[in-house]
């Protein structure tokens, strides 16, 4: 076992850190993939698409229906059981070459990642001395998220530029789960503070499900999802027309997006530490807003640097509104509430998609498919500056940070 408080804690967190850069590593490219898939298979926008929709129903379904297992099993076996699934899954993808088993193999790692997630979700409160502190470490974490959203297209286009499959990257991904499972394995974990003696199960996630700070997190951040994954899933379909003076950007307008969203996570422990949260959510949506709202406005031309310039303004958003969300429960109720979350997430990440696809079938462009994710930043927009306005969860992180964290260590 990796012993010592303090080493454990190290083990901890670069486990959860390179747990999300791997998964980042295969949910994140494909948008790169799709391309390929569509040529390979003849599909439409919206079959194509079901490479995406796979893994984010899985997702969804498995926050939900298996949220709680952190919370009832512990936060150790739960890591231990996804790290499992998703890796067997990522290495049978070398063995088939049919689409529908593919889409198979995506839904098992679909669920396995949330299996791990929420695993991993509950294991930050359960470092965090504080509400401030979980808000930026979740950055953090987030940030190596991104960090695996670059690699990963990254080594899908290595491999198509040199003749080789974009399969590859399961491997990769899977040698990788290998790795982490072992780490999990060998390291120690806290132990969580139990704060009810009710039986932990599916029906609590339906309780927490109805609950208002839950609810109003999780809606949250379902639009700024469905915002985000409309540039990873179809920008690259939609700059592939473009023929303008900027086309070595629009080539690398997918790394150059991951990038800034990754560079601004990082960031985000300076920014949160010297700016309000709520302020900083408010400026980052309207700059969301404003790119989308240029881009169609302007067309193809602006399309080209402000789709990607988002990035920047989206980086804080999810962790934030993800750690906030989560920072509303005792410590114990983590793995269940971050299951909620990580449903909408999931949804989110599904839909807005699957409708952006319906709607470029139905008018015969992607970009009208731009204009709903444009109303998707706007109604995001809308909603963090009534969170500005009000801060409805600042009494509640107080209170928590008084039972539930030792602020006096943060």
């Amino acid at each position: 076992m990796i012993g010592g408080q303090k080493d454990g804690l190290r083990a901890i967190r670069l486990l959860t850190y390179l747990m999300f850069l791997m998964f980042a590593m295969t949910t994140d490219a494909v948008g790169v993939i799709i391309p390929q898939v569509i040529e390979e298979y003849g599909l439409s926008l919206k079959q194509a698409g079901a490479f995406h929709y796979a893994t984010m129903a899985a997702i969804a379904l498995s926050g939900v229906m298996l949220g709680f297992l952190a919370d009832r099993l512990g936060r150790k076996p739960t890591i231990l059981i996804g790290l499992f699934l998703y890796g067997a899954a990522s290495f049978l993808f070398a063995t088939g070459n049919s689409f529908e088993f593919f889409l198979v193999l995506l839904f098992v790692s679909g669920a396995a990642i949330g299996v791990f997630k929420t695993g991993a979700l509950a294991l930050i409160g359960d470092i965090s001395t504080s509400t401030k502190q979980h808000t930026s470490t979740m950055n953090t974490v987030e940030g190596f998220f991104g960090v695996g959203a670059i690699i990963g297209p990254a080594i899908v286009t290595a491999l198509l530029a040199n003749g080789m499959s974009w399969k590859i990257l399961y491997v990769v991904a899977g040698s990788m789960c290998v790795v982490l499972f072992l780490m999990a394995l060998l390291t120690s974990y806290p132990k969580t503070k139990k704060t009810t003696t009710k039986k932990i199960g599916i029906k609590q996630t339906v309780r927490m499900m109805k609950n208002p700070y839950a609810l109003g997190f999780s809606l949250a951040i379902a639009l700024y999802v469905a915002t985000e994954v409309a540039i990873y899933v179809w920008m690259p379909t939609f700059l592939k027309e473009y023929d303008g003076d900027l086309v070595w950007w629009a080539t690398y307008a997918l790394t150059i997006f991951f990038v800034l969203r990754a560079a601004g996570r990082f960031l985000g422990t300076w920014v949160l530490h010297r700016f309000p949260w709520t302020t900083v959510m408010l400026l980052f949506s309207l700059g969301i807003f404003l790119c989308y709202l240029g881009s169609m406005i302007f067309g193809l031309g602006v399309a080209v640097v402000l789709l990607p310039l988002s990035g920047l303004f989206m980086s804080m958003m999810y962790p934030t509104l993800n750690s906030k969300g989560i920072s509303c429960f005792n410590k114990s109720e983590h793995g269940t509430v971050a299951g909620v979350i990580l449903f909408f997430t999931a949804v989110a990440a599904a839909a807005g998609p699957f409708l952006m696809g319906v709607v470029g079938d139905s008018f015969g462009d992607v970009k009208y498919g731009f204009m709903l994710a444009t109303g998707f930043a706007g109604l995001l927009f809308l909603g963090m500056l009534y969170n500005w306005r009000h801060n409805p969860a600042s009494a509640l992180h107080s209170q928590l940070d008084q039972t539930e964290y030792s602020v006096s260590k943060s």
